[in-house]
């Protein structure tokens, strides 16, 4: 599996370099999934009231689809453990429900295309109090069942996932919830003028 990692604001030494790439290895070698490739960022938060100012990142890509994992701990090493660990786990997920049932098509490989080129996109500073917008990101919404948008914020490990629902065409919000289970924000139907919503 070709691995990359890169530093965020820090140097990576050979052997924080050695530790994530025999760690991610050894996490994804029982998928034997090919071909498949990772990105590791690693970063140290500078504010020094962060109980957990390491930060490890990792976006495994296979076969069109994407697995991101995001872990802080009190020190690297402990947080490249954690996020491998939780790759792993999306990684399984994955597995199960996509290539082992076989109950996806090709639009949910278009969606999570389309997430990693926002990952990459510019996000554009608006304001920077606590009470203002401070970044704005553009997105495409792709048609997607329930199922497989539930799919979606899974395996991207996001708390909300905006879609548009494959039977209405309309936007949709898939949220997950305080017990884990899941809820959706959709448009009242018949309703087109904002001003009637209220």
């Amino acid at each position: 599996m070709d691995i990359t990692v890169t530093g965020r604001k820090m140097t990576v030494s050979d052997a924080l370099r050695s530790y994530v790439e025999e760690k991610l290895e050894n996490s994804v070698k029982v998928f034997n999934i090919s071909p498949m490739s990772a990105e590791v960022v690693l970063r140290k938060e500078k504010n020094p009231a962060n109980p957990k100012p390491a930060v490890a990142e990792v976006t495994l890509f296979t076969k069109g689809h994407i697995i991101r994992a995001e872990e802080a701990e009190e020190d690297m090493y402990a947080a490249i453990d954690v996020a491998a660990a939780k790759a792993e786990r999306q990684l399984r997920k994955y597995k199960t429900r996509v290539l082992d049932r076989r109950t996806h098509d090709k639009k949910l490989g278009e969606v999570l295309a389309q997430e990693e080129k926002s990952l990459t996109k510019d996000e554009h500073a608006v304001g920077t109090d606590d009470n203002e917008v401070v970044r704005m990101k553009e997105i495409d919404l792709v048609a997607l069942t329930e199922q497989e948008a539930m799919l979606q914020i899974d395996l991207l490990g996001h708390d909300f996932f905006v879609y548009s629902d494959d039977a209405t065409g309309l936007a949709n919000v898939m949220y997950r919830r305080r017990d884990g289970s899941y809820g959706i924000l959709r448009p009242r139907a018949g309703v087109s003028d904002p001003d009637q919503q209220a």
